[in-house]
């Protein structure tokens, strides 16, 4: 029989009706059985939560981030477990799984030594024989809403900064990846994490978002997601006042230059554009290319795309992985007649793949596609401005650099932008003038680190930065003291 993972409310195991959490290379697995969380859940998460606050907020921040090596160092213990169940339920690749549970670890161990640095300041008065500084508080009790693409990384980049601030939790994860976020509950269950500290409760993200916002104790909202359900969020949220961390999509450019170095181009947009399935919110969607090197370079492209081996993700040699879920592979799909409706040219890919996979699996019993390279895209189609999410690519001409930055800034998002060129004086254009909040020079565009803020411009967030040394800032609030001697 499979497994059932419950609910965790108040430092107890809470069991109820269920739902399945299936493979999407193989949908005849059955990953596990989820606990499907109610309204009536989440208030009880959120008294546990604000019962809690008090003596949690009241441990030094060393005090609480011993709970974050903990659960890290047990984490590590149980590394390929957890990365193979975030292959199974999610479907990227093994080494990518193995890498995202490394990046958790690295996430917690980062914030838990930040217990030690708490930010704050003291500066001198104007006033004679008065003390003055300002330190850093904790706002009450959180909610956190996290998307499925990256299952365990994103939990732990909310969860960690909002724990070593001195913040109670509740965590709602994506329906269709659970089990890598409730490892992380798990871990900290493990670790000894007092009762009500932290909750984490599964099911339907418009019952549980809702009674998440509604909920009286609850005093912040972080939101990873699509752009509609975030605009949702914060209209909602913004009713009671509450604070509000949006992340949200992209349609990210990558510009090469005719200076670049050839082969690395190539290979860096290769990689953002396709690996873990283009299911990445910093995935290159276009790649608006010099007109010198275009035709050589196009060409270069689509060979490249068309040794990627398609396929589960959890077998050797497999480079990409299939769709999340049936909706994801329609709308995937759905592009690629989009695309060549409004006349773009499928150079190649975009086929449902329902044959034998590379190491013999049957890809009819998963979601898999073939990355589609689309060329002769014009800036103003709709594959070169919505979103897609998938292992799509555009490929746009420009004539020189000023009109590829043009074209680079002509969208509603500024998540992620990169540039591929050997000119210094064009990075330094192109990190000025692009309008995006994270920049990549000769690398690919997805691929962050967790020491440095992450977050992008325009419609893809909204409020303070994550990670790094700026995630501190959501999750806590300045108390200012004034003291006569």
């Amino acid at each position: 029989m499979s497994q059932t993972f419950p609910n965790y409310i108040n430092g107890e195991w809470v069991t109820g009706p269920t739902f399945e959490n299936r493979n999407p290379a193989n949908t005849d697995e059955l990953v596990g059985l989820h606990v499907k969380g109610t309204a009536a859940d989440i208030d009880a998460a959120a008294a546990a939560a604000e019962a809690a606050f008090p003596a949690w907020a009241g441990l030094t921040g060393p005090a609480r981030g011993a709970f974050l090596y903990k659960a890290a160092d047990l984490i590590e213990k149980r590394w390929d477990s957890i990365a193979a169940d975030m292959t199974r339920e999610e479907g990227k690749t093994l080494p990518e799984a193995k890498g995202e549970v490394g990046r958790t670890i690295n996430i917690l161990r980062y914030f838990a030594g930040e217990g030690s640095r708490m930010p704050g300041g003291v500066v001198p008065s104007e006033r004679p024989r008065v003390h003055m500084w300002a330190f850093r508080k904790p706002l009450g009790v959180v909610g956190l809403i996290t998307p499925w693409n990256f299952p365990s990384a994103i939990p732990a980049w909310k969860l960690a900064p909002a724990l070593l601030c001195g913040n109670t939790v509740i965590m709602k994860p994506a329906s269709v990846s659970p089990l890598s976020a409730w490892r992380i509950v798990e871990a900290f269950h493990d670790a000894g994490l007092p009762k009500g500290v932290f909750n984490f409760v599964c099911g339907s993200g418009g019952t549980l978002g809702a009674a998440l916002i509604n909920a009286k104790p609850v005093k912040a909202i972080s939101f990873t997601g699509s752009c509609e359900i975030g605009h949702w969020v914060h209209a909602e949220a913004s009713k009671r006042r509450m604070r509000i961390q949006l992340e949200m999509g992209g349609k990210n450019p990558t510009i090469v230059l005719a200076d670049a170095d050839f082969n690395s181009a190539v290979a860096n947009v290769v990689n953002a554009a396709f690996f873990s399935t283009g299911q990445k919110c910093t995935a290159t969607s276009r790649v608006i290319v010099e007109d010198a090197i275009y035709d050589k370079y196009v060409a270069a492209l689509v060979e490249a795309t068309k040794k990627l081996k398609v396929g589960d993700g959890i077998k050797p040699g497999v480079d990409i992985g299939p769709a999340i879920d049936e909706g994801q592979l329609k709308t995937n799909l759905d592009y690629i007649k989009i695309g060549q409706e409004e006349g773009a040219q499928l150079l190649c890919g975009g086929e449902h793949l329902t044959g034998t996979g590379p190491n013999g699996e049957d890809l009819s019993k998963g979601y898999y596609m073939q990355p589609a390279v689309f060329g002769g895209v014009t800036e103003n189609m709709r594959i070169a401005q919505e979103e897609i999410f998938g292992p799509v690519l555009a490929v746009l001409r420009a004539s020189d650099f000023a009109d590829a930055m043009r074209i680079a800034n002509n969208i509603p998002f500024g998540l992620s932008a990169s540039i591929q060129t050997s000119n210094v004086s064009r990075v330094f254009d192109f990190v000025y003038g692009a309008e995006a909040g994270l920049l990549t020079v000769n690398l690919p565009s997805a691929g962050v680190e967790y020491q440095l803020p992450f977050g992008g411009t325009k419609d893809s967030s909204f409020g303070p930065k994550e990670q790094g040394p700026a995630a501190m800032e959501f999750y806590s609030d300045y108390k200012t003291v004034y003291l006569k001697y």
